[in-house]
């Protein structure tokens, strides 16, 4: 969908800053985000396509004056009221709870088999397994347009991609597409492409010479480009 998590080749923002020997989380909660995250997949409660439309969801203002971990912690929130995991009322209840008392001990659920599986995924990671079909209709070298949409859904086709002329550079298999799976629409399949885009091509004259962007595109958001 269009919104302002879509902020490449976006100007206004500044430099992005790097942070010396950054370390993997800022904060004791960060911790806590991340593996409720892990739990609310490992259990199939919500997928990632979701989970990542849900932060697309978060609203402008709210998405720009919040951290990284507090995106996640939202999207879970939305997911986890969505899915009817726990009510809005209970969720604000807890809320108000803890920030009137800041010491309160946290609830301790021990569940070892839980634990072994989520840790399992913080290892090997939750990479969905390539699929056997459809056939690719493009193969390497060939010239591609992406298609120039604005879905009001879940899209993994950056806005500065859109409209724009690249070639087929690899093809990595067949997965499940992001748009469909996003929103309850099953797995929908498609090959998975790497196209490599001229910087001049995405960024016209202000674009540094010979530099390429190479960017992952499912085959629903490419159309050959006609000689």
């Amino acid at each position: 969908m269009n919104g302002v998590h879509d902020l490449g080749g976006k100007h206004g923002f500044g430099p992005i800053e790097r942070e010396p020997n950054e370390p993997a989380f800022h904060a004791d909660w960060e911790k806590a985000v991340l593996v409720m995250n892990l739990v609310g997949m490992v259990k199939r409660i919500y997928n990632i396509d979701e989970f990542r439309h849900a932060i697309e969801r978060m609203g402008q203002a709210r998405y720009l004056d919040t951290s990284y971990y507090e995106h996640w912690l939202a999207s879970v929130e939305t997911l986890l009221i969505e899915k009817g995991v726990i009510g809005r009322d209970e969720l604000d209840a807890r809320t108000k709870h803890f920030e009137r008392n800041l010491n309160a001990p946290l609830p301790d659920r021990k569940d070892p088999e839980l634990l072994a599986t989520v840790m399992n995924v913080v290892r090997k990671g939750m990479a969905e397994k390539s699929e056997p079909n459809p056939t690719p209709r493009f193969k390497p070298g060939d010239a591609v347009v992406t298609r120039n949409w604005q879905p009001a859904g879940h899209t993994r086709l950056p806005g500065y991609a859109r409209g724009h002329c690249g070639r087929i550079h690899t093809i990595h298999g067949v997965y499940i597409l992001p748009d469909a799976h996003a929103h309850g629409r099953g797995r929908c399949p498609e090959p998975l492409y790497s196209v490599r885009f001229e910087s001049g091509e995405l960024w016209g004259d202000a674009a540094e010479p010979k530099e390429r962007v190479y960017i992952d595109l499912w085959e629903s958001y490419l159309q050959p480009l006609e000689a």
